[in-house]
């Protein structure tokens, strides 16, 4: 078998193209011209599959966060980036890997959503902590709590029984719940960052 990132990539791209419960053993072995007896020396079956298919996916999400909290000095200015993990982030509910993982594998998605909270609510606990220094943040309110609900609030456009999502634009909702948070939690001085950042974005 091929080395283990490799087959990784290309496993997801088949679960994410053809679903969780769609895609069976025999169609991975067979996508990879190896035996189903060989991929059942690997994985004793699709679930332990699929767990770490998901784990790789949401390590490259969590990589390229980090990446962009370590090259992006200012807490508030790397937050006004345009960040695409977060845009996948919450486009992701919407795939059929992710709806069939719902359905059929309840227990994998639920783990699998509390293991990418924690994950994602620990790269922006660390933004948090940064800008406190910087003078960005206020230190009242607890980052544990915020980054969570911001994580559930990215995270809810596809299934919100609240949302008209033909009415409200995906990337207008990312939008306003980027701006909700970035306000709840900058100082004055975080602020004034934040204008100059969106009146950027408005030129543009």
């Amino acid at each position: 078998m091929e080395d283990k990132q490799n087959f990784l990539l290309k496993a997801a791209n088949l679960f994410i193209e053809n679903g969780a419960k769609t895609l069976t053993m025999d169609d991975i072995a067979r996508e990879f011209g190896i035996s189903k007896k060989t991929l059942y020396q690997k994985y004793r079956n699709k679930e332990e599959l699929l767990e770490e298919v998901l784990q790789f996916k949401l390590g490259e999400v969590i990589q390229r966060m980090k990446y962009l909290d370590e090259n992006i000095e200012n807490a508030v200015e790397r937050m006004g980036c345009r960040d695409v993990e977060i845009d996948r982030v919450s486009h992701s509910n919407n795939t059929i890997l992710i709806r069939q993982l719902i359905k059929y594998y309840p227990a994998i998605f639920n783990k699998h959503m509390l293991n990418f909270s924690e994950q994602f609510s620990e790269v922006l606990v660390h933004n948090i902590e940064k800008g406190r220094t910087q003078g960005y943040y206020r230190k009242d309110f607890d980052a544990q709590i915020y980054t969570k609900i911001f994580f559930q609030i990215v995270m809810s456009y596809d299934s919100s029984p609240h949302l008209n999502t033909t009415i409200i634009d995906r990337e207008d909702y990312n939008n306003e719940a980027m701006m909700m948070y970035m306000n709840a939690i900058t100082t004055e001085k975080g602020k004034e960052v934040l204008k100059k950042i969106y009146s950027k974005k408005d030129k543009q």
